[in-house]
């Protein structure tokens, strides 16, 4: 299959600029849907071509397949990337964009329903013999006498969670069976509402876990590689902040071990494209939670690591091109760490939309910023608070500390707030610095902060 002439980008902010970068590299032409807010984004104006699909809501406009198939099909696009969030997990989507005629660049439809649906997914990863969390095997039934004894067996504490759900949504920890099925109820109701299936199911709640990611990359003639790690555990609702890659403190045989045991799986099921299996680590071992079918916010912190262009990848394999990497060919150089610049309050995260007045993003060596924002730039109410990405990277971890450190005392935006002071923070706590922190730290240290605030 010969390479694509255009491809049209199915999303906004920077990961639309990120795609576009990567296709005009490749001698590809773009074309760039966005609703009636993103008329002055810098991807918009850098596109070959541009079409508005929609008035501000994302419902109206990065959510209406109608719209987007349309957009393809009166600028002869060929392939439609979707980036990562609006339909980029969506089952029904890739299938559409298929039916319609077009390639969809990323895993296969049945693969994203696979996966996308915790309960299958966790079945098919037990199949595959990659470890998941002591739990339901499925959804819960509704016999709430079956539920408590499930519970009993697996012990408490456990988490509830929406089988349909992600971004940190649709979970709720139980720590007594007292409290249990009010909480069964409540998730159901809220993931029925938030994702259109109630189905819940229950796993152990680990209590000190660390959240590691394991970067896998595929074709559809079945070669697969596994791209190093990322440690993601400084989060606040589940929401992560701060990524870095390779991990700290964890030996490469366990790496390695649960790496091949990832490419297995995708063999298995017949994986296609980027993708990522989320794992919480504790006490030496790994537990899938679930796999992201889609480029990652994060992807970044592997290409500086690996030297891999993981859109680039994703756009070759789309077009049917054998993998040229080999697991041999990884090879992990280096330390890389990822702070996400949100416009938000930095300790409260209320948004904080508006027009950036200023803006002066960091460099020098082993300094990227990926961003769409510019100064005159208004970040719009409507979507997702994140406006930059800064990563440092280092021949150490400690390199790489120094350098995001310089990095993010040279930042400067104004006009709105943004997460920068909780970033500056951050890189000088000792527990991070030391690494290996808890998903549960951040949380934990911002409680803290708040009870010191009120009895102040």
């Amino acid at each position: 299959m010969p390479m694509f002439e255009k491809v049209l980008i199915a999303n906004r902010g920077e990961i639309a600029l990120r795609i576009q970068r990567a296709c005009r590299e490749l001698g590809i032409r773009t074309v760039v849907v966005h609703s009636e807010a993103d008329t002055e984004a810098k991807y918009v104006k850098l596109a070959d071509e541009s079409v508005c699909i929609g008035p501000p809501a994302s419902r109206d406009s990065y959510l209406n397949v109608p719209a987007i198939i349309s957009a393809a099909e009166v600028t002869d696009s060929e392939a439609i990337h979707p980036g990562y969030g609006f339909l980029s997990e969506n089952a029904d989507f890739a299938e559409r964009v298929e039916s319609s005629g077009f390639i969809f660049i990323g895993p296969r439809p049945e693969s994203i329903r696979l996966m996308g649906d915790k309960v299958s997914a966790k079945d098919a990863m037990r199949k595959a013999g990659i470890p998941v969390v002591p739990g339901s095997e499925g959804a819960l039934p509704d016999d709430p006498k079956e539920i408590v004894r499930i519970a009993r067996s697996v012990g408490y504490p456990v988490i509830i969670k929406a089988s349909g759900g992600g971004g940190g949504r649709g979970m709720r920890v139980v720590h007594t069976e007292a409290a249990l099925l009010a909480a069964v109820a409540m998730t159901r109701s809220e993931a029925g509402t938030a994702f259109g299936n109630p189905a819940v199911y229950l796993e152990r709640y680990l209590e000190n876990p660390r959240h590691i990611e394991i970067q896998v990359m595929c074709d559809e003639h079945r070669n697969a590689v596994y791209l190093g790690e990322r440690d993601c555990s400084m989060q606040r609702r589940h929401q992560k902040i701060i990524e870095e890659g390779p991990a700290p403190g964890i030996a490469r045989r366990l790496i390695e071990r649960i790496g091949a045991r990832c490419v297995e799986a995708c063999k298995k099921i017949r994986y296609r494209g980027a993708g990522t299996f989320e794992f919480l680590f504790e006490d030496n071992e790994f537990f899938f939670i679930e796999m992201n079918t889609r480029v990652q916010v994060e992807h970044p912190v592997t290409e500086l690591i690996t030297g891999v262009d993981i859109v680039q990848q994703q756009i070759l394999v789309a077009a049917g091109e054998k993998l040229k990497l080999r697991q041999r060919d990884v090879v992990i150089r280096g330390h890389a760490i990822e702070c996400r610049i949100n416009a938000e309050h930095p300790y409260r995260f209320t948004p904080s939309p508006g027009r950036i007045t200023a803006w002066h993003p960091p460099g020098g060596p082993g300094i990227r910023v990926d961003s769409h924002a510019y100064t005159n730039y208004f970040v719009p109410p409507h979507y997702d608070s994140m406006i930059a990405k800064v990563l440092a990277y280092g021949d150490t971890r400690e390199q790489a500390l120094k350098r995001m450190r310089i990095a993010l005392s040279e930042m400067a935006v104004d006009g709105i707030m943004t997460n920068l002071p909780l970033h500056r923070e951050l890189l000088t706590d000792a527990h991070f610095v030391a690494g290996g922190t808890s998903i549960h730290y951040l949380e934990t240290k911002l409680e803290q902060r708040r009870g010191t605030q009120d009895a102040a």
